[in-house]
Parts: structure tokens; sequence; C-alpha cells
């Protein structure tokens, strides 16, 4: 069973760095088998082909308007989807893939989980969310 965690953000900019943060933390320890840890950056519909194949994939970035500052989120893709525009644009990000995600991907829908890191990012709570990512990753029952 393939599953993947992947971390969706610019590195670059710190309050959008959550989820290659979180992928850093991962990539230093030993992941169970069939668990992928993938930098995914701004790939935008990109991450179609680290869709592909996966049984469940775990996102993680971070998130506006979901909790309280600080706070980690685990969100469905549709309580994502459902707060996005309708844009069609480099813009539409996460929330515009996962709208698209049942039309345009080949085999099964995987089974995806969306951990969230609400702005401001509190670095102290980086290895938490990685912790969460990982426990959804492995969970027999998602």
């Amino acid at each position: 069973m393939t599953r993947r965690i992947i971390g969706v953000g610019n590195r670059y900019v710190p309050e959008d760095s959550a989820g290659p943060r979180v992928i850093d933390l991962l990539a230093r320890q030993a992941l169970p088998d069939g668990v992928e840890a993938i930098d995914g950056g701004l790939a935008g519909l990109d991450l179609l082909r680290f869709m592909e194949g996966a049984r469940r994939v775990i996102l993680v970035d971070t998130v506006t308007g979901f909790a309280r500052p600080g706070e980690i989120v685990v969100l469905r893709p549709e309580e994502l989807s459902a707060c996005s525009a309708a844009r069609h644009d480099h813009a539409a990000g996460l929330t515009y893939l996962l709208k698209v995600l049942p039309a345009v991907l080949d085999g099964d829908l995987p089974r995806i989980r969306i951990v969230g890191l609400e702005r401001p990012l509190p670095d102290d709570r980086l290895s938490e969310a990685a912790a969460v990512a990982l426990a959804l990753a492995t969970d027999p029952a998602l």
C-alpha cells in the first residue's frame, strides 16, 4: 500500500513554509514501510503525479481561517475545497487541485486528508504536525 505525505508550500516564504518544513522533519527519521515523504513545494497540478497509484495521501500545508493562530487542524478535501474561490490559475493552488482531482486522476482516488497549520506558523508545532501526518498515513481506519 503506497501512502504519501506531501508537504505543500514555499520554503522561502516563512508564512507559507509549513509543508516543506514538516517534510524536512520526516526525512530525518525512518518511516514505516510503504510511507513516502515528498516535498511538493509549489507544484500545483503537478502534484497529480504523486497522487496516482497512492492509496492514501496526507497533504501538509499552511491554512488560514480554520482554527486559532498556531493550531493544527485535520481537514477533508471537501472542507478545504468549499472555501476556495472559483479560480483557474496558479493562485488556485491546492484547493483547485482537490476540486478537479476526480475528473483528471487515472485510477482510484486516494483517501486524502489535509494537515493544516493555522497562520502564523509556530515553529514549536512543526514536530506535532509531522506526528499527526504520520499517524494519519498509517491509521488503518482512514
